[in-house]
This record gives C-alpha cells, structure tokens and sequence, in this order.
C-alpha cells in the first residue's frame, strides 16, 4: 500500500519536473529499523532511488531554516499535533549538525480526539444518550460537522452549528466552549513535552525555539498552551500541513548539489537494541535515544569448554528478558574454538546507518570466523507498540531488575556447578585428590545449588547457595590447580619454565592490549 501511495506522488512530481528517479521520504521519528526498511521497500517498488529517510521534526526545522540559525547553534522543540497522533521532539544544531536529543508523544492523541470531543457535546444537545444512540448516517454527519466547527472555530469566536438528520436546530458554539472540551487532552500534549524535556536533560529556558507541525496546531488553545509551556510564542508562519514536505524538498535540494551548505542530521533510537545472553538476560548494546548513525560494539565469551558456536538473538526493547522485548533476527556464528569457560572471545558489532537500517556483526578474535546479518524484519512496530513498549518498561522496573537479578545468579550458580563437576569426574579416584568425606560435601552443596536454582526463588538465595559451592569445594580447586602446576613443570629446567612463563605473560599482555582497544569505544565490557 505504501509503494501504491508513492508511486501516486511519484506520477504527481513528474508531472511537474519531468522526470523523477530518486526520493527524499518522511518519516516519524519514532519509526524503528523495521518500519524504515519497509519505507525504504516500498520507494524501490515504486520505482524510487530512496536517497534519504529523514525524520520529520528534523524536517520542518529545515523547513524553518534553524540550520542558518546565528551562530550555527541552537536547541529547538518540534511541536506535532496531526490528525491521530502527538509527537514532540527535542532538536540540537551544533556546527551544522542536527541532532535529535529526545522523543516522545502520544500515539493515541491528535485532532481526531477534538473532533470526537466537540461531537458528543454536539450529540448531547441533540438529545442522544445511553438510551439513545445515533444511526450510522447521524454518526457521519456529527463526525463531518465537528471537524468543520472546529476548523471554523480556529478563525472565528462563534460557529453556527446544524444537523439536519439529528434534528438539532441552528445552534451557537463558541470557541470558549470548544476549548473547555478539549483542555485536557491539550494538558496531556504538554505532560509529553516536559517528560521529552527531561529526557533531553533540558529546561525550557534553553530552547532557542518552538516549531508547530500538523494541522491542529491551528487550533487557538493549542498555541497558548505551547507558549504558556515553553516560555515563548512558537514558530507557526509555515502551512503546518506543508511543513515537513518542505523540509523534505530542501535536503532533496542539497542531496542534489544545490548551492545551499549541507546539513548533517543525526536521528536518535527510538528503542534499544540488543542480544540475549545466557538465562534469557538482554545485553543493551544500543540504547534508546542514542544518535544515528552509530556503531557500538561488545566482547562476549563462551559459557562451556565444550562450546563451538554462538547464537546471536538480536532483539529491540526497553525491557530486561528477552521473552518481554520484540525479537528482530537471529544467526549463528560456528568455529569457536574450545576454550575453558570465559577464554574464548567474541566481538559483536552493530552498526546503524543514516537511515537507522541494523547490520549487526559476530568476529571470533582468536580464528577471526566471522557472520553478520542486515536486519530487515517483514513487520514493523506501530507507532502505539513503541510507546507501549516504553510505558511497559517503566511499570514493571521493579519485576524487570529482580526477574535479571534472578537470572543471573542461575547463570553464574550454573557455571560454578558446570565447573565442579567437571572437575570431579576429571580427577575420579586418584589417590590424595579427593577423599570420600570432601567428596560427599562437595556433592551435597551441589544439590543444594541445584536445588536453589530450580525452586524458582530469590537472587540472594541461588548466591547464597553458590557461594557456600565455592567455599566447600576451594581446597579441592586449589590442590587440583597445584596438581596441574607440578604436571606441566614436570621434566623442565629452571630456564625453561621461567622461559614458558615469560612468554605467556608477553600474550596475555598483548591480548590485553589488543581487548581493551576493541572496547575502547564501550562504557564498560560485557560480564559474561
């Protein structure tokens, strides 16, 4: 259907400039990695080279030239009040740089909800109630004259309103009425705003501007609420219908070698991006919010000495299971070599385009086998899923974090319990390792970390249980370890063991070296 309305616009154009090849399309800023590609699809079906996505507050600033803003600086808030959706974004240009600080909004919020608010006052005076409800053909006519109320209320003090079919005679509405009706869901605009304000790490004070975007900001109690909010009339002498295609035209403009100094546009997240780790933990490697393009990357290890392969579940959410976060890809990465738990190595790149499309990257460092994927989901979230996924992430922190917390001490209990029996059957029965005493000890904290694990309890308790594993079975470990020491120094001189030790040190401070260059980029490097 998308390719369908483009190839309508398409045939439009050409029969304005002639002959059209290629597309600068618009887009929400809230549209994630599938919702993009899918966007980016359908020009191609419709004959288009997409040039660039370009999200549409970063648009209508274009649109309003804040890229020429004195001094090439400037901190501005997109006001998007449409038909069915609110959106606000926070916009920062910096050396001919824009960069989309934050966004938020409501997806169920827009001029539909004035239009619906104004009908039933409208309905109320016609007499319908629970008792009596209107007929579809009265519902038409309440919904057509509401918009039309509206939209003359947005010029005029008074409108003159009649409904034939639902036998209300001519009535007088004022605008004071109409804004008494809608005030709420405007308040509820401006909530957004202040929360994308703080997630921008922002006072209004330091806005340099307001732009309006959507046809119901014409409404008159819109534009003094937003005032009254940021502390300055905001920018509206643009046909706010218009506004984003203009800025659309603009960058066409300059993707086109206009005269006109480039402009560099950096987009944001709108939800992180991540693997699953052992437990069905999620590892944010991209958060939300953070600027497009950008490439991230992260050191993951090997769980068992007899791993080879890595399956990389590449998910988007704000969540902290996997189970609870929408799954976008997976694929394997095989030919790890088998290293004890812990020493294998594997680096995880993603990377974001300018068009915020995914490419996400797995390199063993040790064999250099490499895999990667383009992430190019068949669907994309709505607009109401991308919000749902935040608020849900925010309702249930609290769960999240214990559920985690949980998940990881399964995790490392699992890996201790792996360790010890393994060591166990490795030494068997040999005489002075390991008495039947020590033995049975060791094999009841194990049943007693199992049974932690599997009774579904709190993150305290696994530990607990893990630790008192680990303290049991230490002096068992430490004469194994000293076992293996005396093995491998067996048979060699003084110069050759502190030869061999010289040379092991050398590589681990060369792999150190050549570990923390491949996580210079990162915050911290990943646990496990």
């Amino acid at each position: 259907m998308s390719a369908r309305i483009l190839e309508v616009l398409a045939e439009r154009a050409k029969g304005e400039l002639g002959k059209v090849t290629g597309a600068v399309i618009t887009v929400p800023a809230y549209f994630d990695d599938g919702q993009r590609q899918a966007t980016k699809d359908a020009g191609r079906i419709a004959g288009l080279e997409v040039f660039r996505l370009l999200a549409e507050p970063t648009a209508a600033a274009l649109a309003y030239g804040l890229d020429q803003a004195e001094g090439g600086q400037g901190l501005f808030a997109v006001y998007d009040l449409g038909g069915g959706t609110f959106d606000i974004s926070i916009l920062r240009l910096r050396d001919g740089v824009f960069q989309v600080l934050a966004t938020g909004g409501d997806s169920a919020l827009g001029g539909d909800d004035f239009d619906r608010a104004l009908g039933a006052h409208l309905a109320a005076l016609a007499g319908f109630d629970e008792t009596r409800q209107p007929s579809p053909a009265q519902l038409q006519e309440l919904a057509l004259t509401s918009r039309a109320a509206k939209e003359a209320l947005s010029d005029a003090e008074t409108t003159t309103v009649t409904l034939e079919q639902c036998d209300l005679a001519a009535t007088e509405v004022t605008r004071a009425q109409f804004e008494a009706l809608i005030e709420a869901l405007v308040k509820r605009t401006i909530k957004a705003c202040r929360a994308t304000l703080k997630d921008a790490g922002l006072a209004k004070a330091e806005l340099d501007g307001v732009v309006l975007v959507g046809g119901s900001t014409r409404v008159p109690l819109v534009r003094r609420l937003v005032e009254k909010a940021f502390g300055k009339p905001p920018l509206a002498d643009i046909d706010p219908d218009k506004v984003v295609a203009y800025g659309a035209a603009i960058q066409a403009d300059i993707l086109s070698g206009s005269a006109r100094e480039g402009v560099t546009l950096l987009d944001v997240v709108p939800l992180s991006l991540g693997l699953e780790t052992m437990g069905g933990l999620i590892e944010k490697i991209i958060p939300r919010n953070a600027t497009i393009p950008i490439a991230a990357r992260q050191v993951f290890t090997n769980y068992s000495e007899k791993q080879t392969g890595m399956t990389m579940h590449v998910v988007q959410g704000e969540r902290e299971l996997a189970e609870d976060c929408r799954s976008l890809a997976r694929f394997e990465l095989r030919g790890i070599p088998q290293l004890p738990p812990s020493m294998a190595r594997v680096e995880v790149t993603f990377e974001l385009d300018a068009d915020a499309l995914l490419t996400v990257t797995a390199r063993e460092l040790m064999t250099g086998v490499k895999q990667s994927i383009e992430v190019k989901p068949t669907h994309g979230l709505s607009d109401e899923e991308v919000d749902q996924l935040v608020m849900d992430s925010l309702d249930n922190a609290r769960e999240d974090f214990a559920a985690r917390n949980l998940a990881e001490a399964r995790v490392e209990g699992g890996r201790v319990i792996l360790a010890v029996r393994t060591a166990l059957q490795e030494v068997g029965e040999l005489p002075g390792m390991l008495e039947a005493e020590e033995r049975a000890a060791i094999e009841a904290a194990i049943g007693e970390a199992e049974a932690a694990m599997a009774t579904g309890g709190h993150a305290d308790s696994v530990n607990a249980a893990r630790e008192r594993l680990e303290a049991v079975s230490e002096p068992f470990a430490r004469r194994r370890m000293e076992r293996a020491l005396r093995a491998g120094m067996s048979g060699k001189t003084l110069v050759e063991i502190e030869s061999t030790l010289a040379e092991e040190e050398a590589l681990a401070e060369r792999r150190g070296a050549h570990e923390a260059e491949l996580l210079s980029d990162e915050d911290e490097p990943n646990q496990d």
